[in-house]
């Protein structure tokens, strides 16, 4: 394999499951992928939560483009339900917009979002979910590891401040 490209298929690359949620396909970190935002859910029930409804309005102000690559996906957008078989494309590019998708069990749906005109950053949310994989299996340190190493990145970001100190407390240590 060249240094100059990766080929990997998205059932290699390690994805996260937190009980009761879909499978979280970290593609952007996993791949070192630096220009956009990109990540995959995968429904494990049916009628599972694929996208969590949001906007884009007060936060990254991303432009975001949807791709059910398999199953089938029910969005809403604005209060609009649309249905959403593999293969369909949606495209929001109004931040404004609230949106979210849930699927059948086996649905994949890609994302891929970036603040148009603007140099990508990987979003705090993103940095902050990757260690909440560690909450069901108390994995306590390996939670204060990931927070740690995204705190020096973004040391004013008060969510990463929160669950870094439930993951001390959790595992019995002192804030």
């Amino acid at each position: 394999m060249s240094e100059a490209y990766t080929v990997k298929r998205l059932d290699e690359l390690v994805a996260y499951e937190i009980p009761g949620q879909a499978r979280w396909h970290t593609i952007r970190s996993a791949l070192d992928i630096r220009a956009f935002g990109i990540n995959a859910w995968t429904a494990v029930e049916d009628g599972q939560q694929l996208i969590g409804e949001h906007d884009e309005a007060d936060g990254e102000r991303h432009e975001e483009l949807y791709l059910v690559v398999t199953g089938h996906a029910t969005f809403t957008l604005d209060g609009e339900t649309v249905d959403a078989p593999g293969g369909t494309l949606v495209h929001v590019p109004d931040p404004a917009v609230k949106r979210g998708a849930v699927g059948t069990r086996g649905t994949t749906v890609l994302a891929v979002g970036a603040k148009p005109g603007e140099a990508f950053t990987p979003s705090s949310w993103e940095r902050s979910a990757e260690a909440l994989r560690f909450w069901p299996t108390e994995e306590w340190d390996e939670a204060v590891d990931v927070l740690e190493r995204h705190l020096t990145e973004t040391p004013e970001h008060a969510g990463t401040l929160y669950n870094l100190a439930c993951a001390h407390a959790r595992a019995g240590r002192p804030v």
